[in-house]
């Protein structure tokens, strides 16, 4: 690990975690987001962020773009919290890497809007996308935390009617609300970010009226989904996190993914790109995969 990792796991497991340990008002944890992501998730210099609408509103982002590829990225934040604004850093760093256009939607939270309202508003964007001329090969899925297991369920569903885009990627993924991974548990004292003890009682507001048996529906848990003739698959987590599992069970719905896991990080760590530079290996590693599974995407 870095310096700066370690620099970050302290600060992380003392600022970060205890704050969303002990913040139980979901405006209040959404306004902290925002400021958080105006100071540390900045965007590279070049980048474009613009007002659109797919399907839903959301933010067009690009740095320098080429060809047609678009990356239709789902941000994080527990489908609580989190907006295109919190992740439009990651998503330049990206487009920066890539050449592709990123589109974030800024679908539905919960508790306003429980589930499955997130899945319903990531299944019409990809049909707006699609609508507007973008194919589907020429779009790869992505997304990290609550994002990247949206990012999976729609991927599934798209698997399922015949119709995949090019690929996918997530980086620590949510993709178990059953909570059946083990490392919730193992890793509950290492985790630099997320408060294993809040889980419960997130997934209540996501969950909304639905019953507690809704957790085995593959709109919110991937890991219960089929996948027939998936389009390659790159998912990211670390050793340390809680959500590990979530992504190492993955291989058992979609053997041939590319699974990578990297050592004691905080949860989406990728988002650090500022700051870290594994997180900066970890997004060039990505961008070589989005080349990859999009031919007409020039080399950046």
């Amino acid at each position: 690990m870095s310096w700066q990792a370690e620099v970050v796991r302290v600060v992380a497991r003392k600022v970060t975690r205890r704050a969303l340990a002990r913040q139980r008002d979901p405006a209040i944890a959404r306004a902290d987001f925002e400021r958080l992501s105006g100071r540390v998730f900045r965007a590279p210099p070049g980048s474009l962020a613009l007002a659109g609408t797919a399907g839903v509103p959301g933010l067009w982002v690009s740095n320098r773009p080429q060809g047609e590829s678009v990356v239709l990225y789902f941000h994080g934040g527990a489908y609580v919290m989190g907006s295109p604004r919190t992740h439009t850093g990651i998503a330049a760093a990206i487009a920066l890497r890539t050449g592709a256009r990123v589109f974030l939607p800024d679908y539905r939270l919960a508790p306003e809007h429980p589930f499955p309202a997130a899945f319903d508003d990531a299944v019409a964007t990809y049909d707006a996308l699609v609508a507007l001329g973008s194919r589907p090969e020429n779009i790869v899925l992505g997304g990290d935390s609550a994002g990247g297991g949206l990012a999976l369920a729609l991927l599934g569903h798209l698997c399922r009617e015949g119709r995949p885009p090019a690929g996918l990627f997530a980086f620590s993924p949510w993709t178990d609300l059953t909570f059946a991974g083990a490392s919730l548990v193992t890793n509950a004292s290492r985790e630099q970010v997320l408060p294993a003890h809040r889980l419960t009682e997130t997934r209540n507001l996501i969950l909304g009226s639905a019953k507690p048996q809704d957790t085995n529906d593959p709109r919110l848990s991937p890991l219960q989904a089929s996948f027939p003739a998936p389009p390659p698959v790159m998912l990211h987590a670390a050793q340390s996190e809680i959500l590990r599992d979530d992504t190492q069970r993955m291989r058992g719905r979609l053997p041939n993914a590319e699974i990578r896991i990297a050592g004691d990080l905080p949860h989406a760590w990728p988002m650090l790109h500022r700051w870290l530079p594994e997180a900066r290996e970890t997004l060039d590693q990505t961008a070589a995969f989005i080349r990859q599974c999009l031919p007409q995407t020039a080399e950046s």
